[in-house]
């Protein structure tokens, strides 16, 4: 029996967050360098966002660059910058086709100019599509998102002694997105490594031994089937949650 047929469709988590590690160690476990693990990690990446918005998720945010990447060897962080022209040169079709429309959160500037201009065509060319939101945390950090919320909460002249967690998260680059429901990161880590801090306070956590490239619709079904078996109580006792 396949783990998508243990998950009740009335009850998926709105919005998933998955960071995706393993590509390099998927590579050297098969015999290949860095960037051959990067290019079959692209196709977990498009199994999985198909596959979500089949079933019904309405917001998938993928960690796919961080700000710490930057310091990587340059080769590798060239083959990655490349890589990201190509698929997201190649998947417009695909988005549009499954109505899915793109998002990108992070220092975005600090990316090459030319995959700067081909994102900013794509988030343009699908925004009408309804049926997803795919987020790429692209050039990211969490800590960075937090002390630029600050910086423009006090620059905007509304800073007050009264600053609402409603008004700090109106300024993150998240805005407008609800908090993800569950974090899954593959390869065994079990750590967030600077990935959405605030926003994953209540988030469910699944980690699994799977590295990315190996990280197909099966083991998605079942992490939001083991997300479906526990019990979210948010603070309150479980006989509080049954009545």
């Amino acid at each position: 029996m396949s783990f998508k047929d243990k998950i009740d469709l009335k009850k998926l988590p709105k919005h998933i967050a998955i960071i995706m590690d393993g590509n390099g160690r998927w590579a050297k476990k098969h015999g290949h360098d860095r960037v051959f693990g990067h290019y079959q990690g692209v196709e977990s990446v498009r199994e999985i966002v198909e596959v979500a918005a089949e079933i019904g998720v309405k917001y998938l945010t993928l960690y796919t660059f961080s700000t710490e990447n930057w310091n990587r060897p340059k080769s590798e962080v060239d083959a990655l910058m490349t890589l990201f022209l190509e698929t997201i040169e190649k998947e417009i079709v695909t988005l549009n086709k499954n109505n899915i429309s793109l998002n990108a959160i992070g220092d975005i500037e600090s990316m090459p100019a030319e995959n700067r201009k081909k994102l900013t065509e794509t988030v343009n060319k699908t925004a009408a599509n309804d049926r997803m939101v795919l987020t790429l945390a692209l050039s990211y950090s969490s800590r960075n998102e937090i002390v630029q919320a600050v910086q423009k909460i006090i620059e905007s002249n509304k800073f007050t002694d009264k600053i609402t967690e409603e008004v700090f998260s109106a300024h993150l680059y998240t805005a407008g997105l609800p908090d993800p429901e569950l974090l899954i990161r593959t390869s065994g880590e079990q750590r967030i490594s600077n990935f959405l801090l605030w926003q994953i306070a209540y988030s469910e956590l699944y980690f699994t031994e799977k590295l990315w490239p190996e990280f197909r619709k099966e083991e998605f079904f079942k992490a939001i089937a083991d997300f479906q078996d526990r019990e979210r109580r948010f603070g309150l006792t479980s006989e509080q949650i049954k009545n």
